[in-house]
């Protein structure tokens, strides 16, 4: 969807733009090769891989591009930090690289045995406003109690048999590897059935858990707020149902002029506005993107303007 995000966020010469989650940079790259002269950037990514993957394909514009590994969640202080307040545009494109789904070393894949990681930091820096250092898989999957587990698993993968999986899980401990946990998983709901895999919901919970990914979703995006000029744009990238909604839900809180409960007779919240929702409906793919990049095809893009 590079495209559409250059559409979204208007790119223009000279001007600012944060890519929260640069990854192997190539929105960065877009961003930075759309207009002449080019914009600059500051390319956020907690991935220190990915990040020198970035750098390498930015080589051509060593003045414009700005690099940080940091957690998306404190987009408002390291955008201070680097001098890049009152930003023309920030992207936030909540979904895996392909450098972590394909190096199997991570253990984001339960198509590859890989030991069970699944940070997105792998040096295990502190996450987004917290001096402790993230759970790996591992701890969560041999470590958690199997109420825990099962929380996790139907929570953050919305998965209805996450009962049966957590019991079964807890039954096989110890669990090392990737190809293990999938095993576990597959044979404790019957097996494949379909064309999606029967532990793709378990490893997304597993995941998001790991890197507290939902909670740092509502942090950026107050952040991006702080660190947008008036009639900035904000392009979010969500990959599943969780991720946009807790995205369209905090976007439209922030349009609207009352948050107040819905039981209360007259507005107490005296809230104002600080974006306005650009597209109403949710950007998917275009079919030929979609079968030109197959992991692209749940993409959801929406767009808001700072007020």
């Amino acid at each position: 969807m590079v495209e559409r995000v250059l559409e979204a966020l208007q790119v223009t010469p000279g001007a600012k733009y944060i890519d929260c989650t640069a990854g192997e940079g190539g929105h960065s790259l877009a961003i930075l090769s759309a207009v002449t002269p080019p914009p600059f950037t500051l390319c956020i990514d907690l991935d220190a891989q990915a990040l020198e993957t970035a750098r390498a394909r930015m080589s051509g514009f060593p003045r414009n591009a700005t690099l940080r590994q940091a957690n998306y969640g404190d987009v408002a202080r390291v955008a201070a930090e680097a001098d890049f307040l009152n930003a023309d545009g920030l992207l936030l494109d909540l979904g895996l690289s392909s450098l972590q789904l394909d190096d199997a070393r991570r253990g984001f894949s339960f198509r590859r045995e890989a030991p069970l990681d699944m940070r997105f930091d792998a040096s295990g820096a502190a996450t987004a406003d917290t001096d402790d250092a993230a759970d790996t898989a591992d701890t969560i999957v041999n470590r958690y109690a199997e109420t825990e587990l099962a929380d996790i698993i139907y929570r953050y993968g919305e998965e209805r048999r996450s009962r049966r999986i957590a019991r079964a899980i807890v039954g096989s401990r110890p669990l090392r590897t990737t190809t293990q946990l999938a095993d576990v998983v597959s044979n404790a709901v019957g097996g494949r059935r379909g064309r999606i895999h029967p532990a793709t919901r378990t490893f997304q919970a597993i995941r998001i858990a790991v890197n507290d990914e939902l909670g740092n979703i509502r942090q950026g995006l107050e952040g991006a707020v702080e660190v947008l000029r008036p009639g900035g744009r904000l392009a979010v990238i969500a990959y599943h149902s969780i991720e946009d909604r807790i995205v369209k839900n905090t976007v439209r809180e922030m349009a609207s002029e009352c948050i107040c409960p819905p039981s209360l007779p007259i507005c107490e919240c005296s809230h104002e506005p600080t974006v306005r929702i650009v597209n109403r409906r949710v950007i998917k793919p275009s079919r030929e993107e979609a079968l030109a990049n197959p992991r692209s095809r749940s993409a959801r893009l929406r767009i808001a303007e700072r007020l």
